[in-house]
């Protein structure tokens, strides 16, 4: 398996998430895709299944952080990034931070439908404070991660589609932002990596095996 770079990787599994896109109709499933790395390296990736599986729940960020829990044999991902092609939804961003996931990269905003730019659940730092034995600190967060790109690839797979979300301002283009924790809770202090062994050695072991 080839081992990328991460500012390599970002692009790589960006593209990964557009090809599950676009094949998409083919599969009578919305436009939606995942992928999961650690350390850089490709881990998994997955479509939106909630038509093939008949259950809404069965989002692509959600069919593949629980891949990478199955091949990593923990319920941690915090030494992991996910990519999607648009922004999670609450019930997606949930699931990302109690899974810890370090990086999320996204393309597309989605204003009303969001779980950060509507709903900031994935920027929350209230979870970690108030939690810290489940909850890490928010996530590095990279925003409108080629969206020219992704804004194409709904465009192909269906042009009606793309126009009526952009019409309604469910998903928009935008310059690329990168939002980092604040200074009190990044995750590389000695206080914060004390915490992440005991969620992962201690909790994760005994409460959430």
């Amino acid at each position: 398996m080839k081992a990328w770079t991460r500012r390599d990787s970002d692009g790589e599994m960006m593209l990964r998430c557009f090809e599950l896109a676009r094949h998409a109709r083919a599969r009578g499933e919305a436009p939606y895709a995942a992928v999961v790395s650690r350390r850089g390296t490709f881990l998994c990736e997955s479509g939106n299944a909630a038509v093939a599986d008949r259950d809404a729940t069965r989002h692509a960020e959600l069919v593949t952080i629980s891949q990478a829990q199955r091949l990593l044999r923990s319920a941690s991902l915090d030494e992991c990034t996910i990519y999607s092609n648009v922004e999670p939804c609450p019930m997606c961003a949930y699931a990302i931070r109690e899974t810890r996931l370090a990086r999320v990269v996204y393309s597309l905003r989605s204003p009303v439908m969001g779980g950060h730019s509507r709903w900031n659940v994935l920027g929350d730092d209230y979870l970690s404070a108030a939690i810290p034995e489940v909850f890490a600190p928010p996530p590095v967060i990279v925003a409108g991660y080629m969206s020219e790109e992704a804004a194409k690839v709904m465009h192909g797979w269906n042009p009606l589609f793309w126009e009526v979300m952009k019409e309604r301002h469910l998903m928009l283009e935008g310059s690329q932002q990168v939002f980092e924790a604040s200074p009190a809770h990044k995750r590389d202090g000695l206080r914060q990596r004390a915490a992440s062994w005991f969620r992962r050695r201690i909790v994760d072991r005994f409460w959430r095996s």
